[in-house]
């Protein structure tokens, strides 16, 4: 575990798990104001670590990170609100310390920060980390190396000017059509649209025509779950017909080859297994569907096709080397569809770890590169391990 150097007003509190004891603490804060964090800064705080451990919020996979953290005996720290922890209290042997918050955005306090560089901490950044600390903090004001480039964090959303639709365009990786004028909208199209009061989550949903997408649109605003400024920076896409699958890679700038962890599969609430109703059945049923992300499933692809996997990967990091220097930094997904002529079609790229534990055990394809089936919280792990040992931690740090 890193060197610590606590101080200030924080106050700590004994927190006792099943076969091992873990501190947790309690934070106050108060956000300090923006600047821009030069990149020389970040490099001399990870310089000054004297035993880097890993630092995750609680939530979306946490768990997944610091599982790869421990197998590579690196420590970790994991930040939660008091009553989102109890997995980190259940599964013992995961979190090396517990800090309770609040308020998950309280891991952006002034306070916080300096508590994580007096205990040599980087951080790992996921889908929560971006949406409960915001990209403007993250960017200006989060004085702490995160394993990962926190520039292409904002790119993942659609709304942004330089976004995923811009590196798969220069990519030149195929994505599905926009429809940028509704009443353009002439056959299975997505509505790409955030949740109104959960910004975490997104409410896609499907539409066939102009009408169908008015009638949908109204009803969901007239429920509370989007609001009409949302549905205006809404992306349409044409409906890709195949089958889906997430591709999973991982590239820094240590790196000469972009790796291929592997594929999963979505299970989304409720649509999921309301598809494997018979059809009378769902026409028997008055259902607002949504797809709501629950759970992942393994898969695996067709050999054939993996010349045309590692091409995506290895296009969209060479794109993102030169829109968003230095690039690539850890694992990224390019969420995909086959189609019928077997042609990848990108329909979605999470530009952090993806969140997807079953990787961890049932992926092949690391093993046919490691020797061993390992996760993305593993590999992320042997790359600041790597790093750390070189001397060159500042490579894969902003």
């Amino acid at each position: 575990m890193g060197k610590s150097k606590l101080s200030g007003q924080d106050a700590s509190e004994a927190g006792t798990l099943t076969g091992r004891a873990t501190r947790s603490i309690y934070i106050k804060c108060r956000v300090g104001q923006p600047f821009v964090i030069p990149r020389a800064k970040i490099r001399r705080i990870v310089e000054s670590y004297e035993d880097p451990r890993i630092g995750v919020l609680g939530s979306h996979s946490a768990l997944e990170i610091m599982d790869g953290a421990k197998d590579e005996g690196i420590g970790t720290v994991v930040y939660c609100e008091r009553r989102r922890a109890t997995p980190y209290r259940r599964f013992s042997r995961i979190a090396d310390e517990i800090v309770t918050l609040n308020k998950f955005s309280e891991m952006g306090s002034a306070s916080a920060q300096k508590r994580m560089r007096d205990t040599s901490t980087l951080i790992v950044p996921h889908r929560s980390f971006a949406v409960y600390l915001g990209y403007d903090r993250i960017e200006r004001a989060f004085n702490v190396p995160l394993f990962g480039n926190r520039a292409m964090l904002r790119a993942e959303e659609r709304g942004e000017k330089k976004n995923q639709y811009m590196l798969l365009q220069k990519a030149r990786i195929k994505y599905p059509k926009l429809i940028k004028d509704p009443r353009n909208i002439a056959g299975p199209c997505i509505v790409k649209v955030q949740e109104k009061m959960r910004k975490l989550e997104r409410a896609f949903f499907t539409v066939s025509s102009y009408k169908d997408y008015q009638e949908k649109s109204q009803s969901r605003i007239k429920d509370g779950l989007i609001s009409e400024s949302d549905l205006r920076r809404a992306s349409i896409e044409e409906f890709a017909i195949g089958t889906y699958m997430n591709f999973n890679f991982f590239s820094t700038p240590r790196m000469r080859d972009v790796e291929f962890l592997g594929v999963e599969r979505r299970l989304q609430s409720n649509l999921y297994d309301f598809n494997s109703l018979p059809a009378r059945q769902q026409l028997d049923l008055d259902v607002e569907l949504q797809n709501v992300e629950v759970g992942h499933t393994p898969a695996s692809v067709r050999e054939s096709i993996l010349e045309k996997v590692f091409d995506i990967g290895d296009r969209f990091v060479r794109t993102a080397r030169k829109e968003f220097a230095p690039g690539v930094i850890g694992p990224f997904s390019l969420q995909s569809v086959i189609t019928k002529d077997l042609d990848l079609v990108v329909y979605d790229v999470s530009m952090r770890v993806p969140g997807n534990p079953i990787l961890a055990t049932t992926s092949p394809y690391t093993k046919y590169l490691h020797g061993e089936t390992i996760g993305v919280g593993r590999r992320i792990a042997m790359e600041i391990a790597s790093a750390r040992d070189a001397g060159e931690l500042g490579l894969v740090v902003t």
